[in-house]
């Protein structure tokens, strides 16, 4: 049977029922979705609706997180919080340097990393830090560290709110931290030098740190408060 394919530049277009069998899902369920405004509209020429690969893996998409107990409801909200996200040129700044590892991942994707927790509130704080950045159908996440580490939190029980709520915190003590070397490091050298030595600043906030934490086991092990 001939598909309802039309080549265009950068992909492909699919009619309705071409869409919805390769979807998995029937035509009326397509347009259920599409009333809903879980996808977006198709392209229109005259009476044909040509939808493109965007909606086939929204579609996908939809009915993964389906499969993990998200409601309709749910993924939309999901869906506009993604849509009003940064795009990851933004993100992460073209030609700025970096010692974090981008992490590209589907909707699904990271729904699976946070079970359960991938909220319309969870994922807009995430958004707003600057964490996840949007590039078609995919969700960019700017540190593959970060991400390991907020996924290892939440496992251990750690609701995944909590964690971004202290993320924020953690942020304005490392803008901090992060002006207070720069000023330092200005001061004797020139800013060509900053890269070379964040290795420094960053094994001394490290090390800062690891005392920290030993005083305040230390101090609850005693009975006493940090």
């Amino acid at each position: 049977m001939a598909e309802d394919v039309e080549r265009k530049e950068g992909g492909r277009e699919y009619r309705m029922e071409e869409l919805a069998r390769l979807a998995g899902i029937t035509v009326r369920t397509l347009r259920f979705y599409r009333e809903r405004k879980l996808i977006p509209p198709p392209r229109r020429e005259g009476r044909i609706a040509w939808y493109d690969d965007h909606h086939l893996a929204r579609l996908r998409t939809i009915t993964a997180l389906l499969e993990r107990g998200h409601t309709l409801n749910g993924i939309a909200e999901l869906a506009e919080a993604l849509d009003q996200g940064r795009d990851v040129a933004d993100l992460l700044g073209v030609g700025t340097p970096s010692e974090e590892e981008p992490v590209r991942l589907t909707p699904e994707e990271l729904a699976a990393r946070f079970e359960g927790q991938v909220t319309p509130e969870n994922l807009a704080a995430a958004l707003e830090l600057g964490y996840l950045g949007t590039d078609g159908d995919e969700i960019v996440h700017i540190s593959r560290r970060l991400l390991d580490v907020s996924s290892a939190l939440v496992r251990e029980g750690i609701p995944l709110g909590e964690v971004l709520t202290a993320a924020a915190r953690v942020r304005e003590h490392a803008d901090a931290l992060a002006e207070l070397f720069a000023t330092l490091i200005l001061r004797h050298a020139p800013e060509e030098e900053l890269p070379r030595l964040r290795p420094l600043a960053r094994s001394v906030v490290e090390a800062e740190l690891s005392l920290a934490l030993d005083r305040r086991l230390a101090a609850k092990a005693g009975g006493t408060d940090a």
